[in-house]
């Protein structure tokens, strides 16, 4: 399949998101989203049926999204992940869905729709749409499979200088759980937690950057400053198909995080309910499927298309599953409220040095 590198959409929206700007197409419908995700190849049939695409605004990461919808900030649809959902859901900011107007909506994978926490009074709240995992990501020039057979690598002193891990709480901390024996962070004491900052720390002496795009990530590993990333299967896919010795090992002793992300419908938007769902139908497509799996090296949740697709093709992108791979796996399930404030202010000290 032709493979799209995407990381300059990424790039040049992360040049709008700092310069604070939002492309304006379609102003009947705001979309509130991660840098990169106004490809319009997500889209297509939305963009055919209206003759242009979605206004797009940009955040950061989802607390800084949070913060400007709580603040007042209008958009009609936004792209939160999995855990960030209930958070959003208490705090009045969505509003349900109408499942009967999601053409697709039987086709969803039923792990990630059917999960209690988008659900409030018997109504959703979530549509999943695309998802991968965040995994141990390295150079094979500069290290032999040996010597990352472990996570323990990325708080190893020899690496100092050489490693990145996203700039993002829930990315960091399943590493930190991951690299102390927890695989399920919603049964995680309190004693976990500090186990799992505590090698977060150890981590931070390594750390070159926290990286905050693919496109930043991508040129930290192809000038081999970075040896060894905590990142998701976008980066080891694109730089892979340039033929970079760029890999994912996900079969690390302790293993690797999976995550799923989806787009939601806020309360008081000021667009139009029939192009918000036309959008919704647009994504679920299975062209939009196909494209983001071979282009972007992520899973998409119509499980129908997926399961079509060539699982060779899916092992090149590290979206293949068996259960060695699923038991070794921790799930970015939605952890409780206290937890994930205790992350997000742990992760800013951390960040800090403290």
């Amino acid at each position: 399949m032709t493979r799209l590198l995407h990381l300059g959409f990424a790039a040049a929206s992360a040049t709008a998101l700092l310069a604070g700007a939002a492309s304006a197409q379609d102003a009947e419908l705001t979309v509130f989203d991660w840098a990169g995700y106004e490809d319009p190849e997500f889209y297509k049939a939305y963009t055919e049926k209206h003759g242009a695409a979605p206004t797009f605004a940009f955040f950061g990461d989802e607390e800084e999204a949070f913060q400007k919808l709580r603040s007042g900030f209008k958009a009609d649809a936004a792209h939160p992940c999995s855990q960030s959902v209930p958070k959003w859901m208490e705090a009045g900011l969505l509003e349900p869905l109408d499942p009967s107007r999601i053409d697709r909506w039987d086709d969803l994978n039923k792990e990630f729709r059917e999960i209690e926490a988008y659900k409030k009074d018997g109504q959703y709240y979530f549509v999943p749409m695309d998802w991968g995992n965040t995994g141990l990501t390295y150079n094979t020039e500069l290290l032999s499979e040996d010597e990352v057979q472990s996570l323990q690598i990325f708080a190893d002193p020899s690496m100092a200088g050489k490693v990145s891990i996203g700039d993002s709480v829930d990315d960091a901390y399943a590493l930190g759980f991951l690299a102390t024996g927890v695989k399920d962070w919603t049964k995680a004491t309190d004693e976990d937690f500090q186990k799992a900052s505590a090698f977060l720390r150890e981590v931070h002496k390594n750390v070159l950057s926290y990286w905050d795009s693919a496109s930043s990530l991508a040129q930290l590993m192809q000038s081999g400053q970075v040896q060894v990333a905590w990142a998701w299967n976008e980066t080891s896919a694109t730089l892979g198909a340039e033929g970079l010795p760029i890999a994912m090992k996900r079969d690390t002793t302790e293993g690797a995080s999976s995550w799923v992300c989806g787009y939601v419908k806020l309360k008081d938007g000021e667009g139009s309910d029939d192009k918000f769902y036309d959008f919704i139908n647009a994504w679920l497509e299975p062209a939009t499927a196909d494209y983001i799996v071979s282009a972007w090296g992520y899973g998409h949740s119509n499980a129908a298309q997926m399961a079509q697709m060539d699982q060779e093709m899916l092992m090149s992108v590290s979206l293949e599953s068996n259960d060695a791979l699923r038991e070794n796996t921790l799930w970015q399930a939605p952890p409780s409220p206290e937890l994930r404030e205790k992350m997000i202010a742990e992760f800013e000290n951390i960040k800090a040095g403290f």
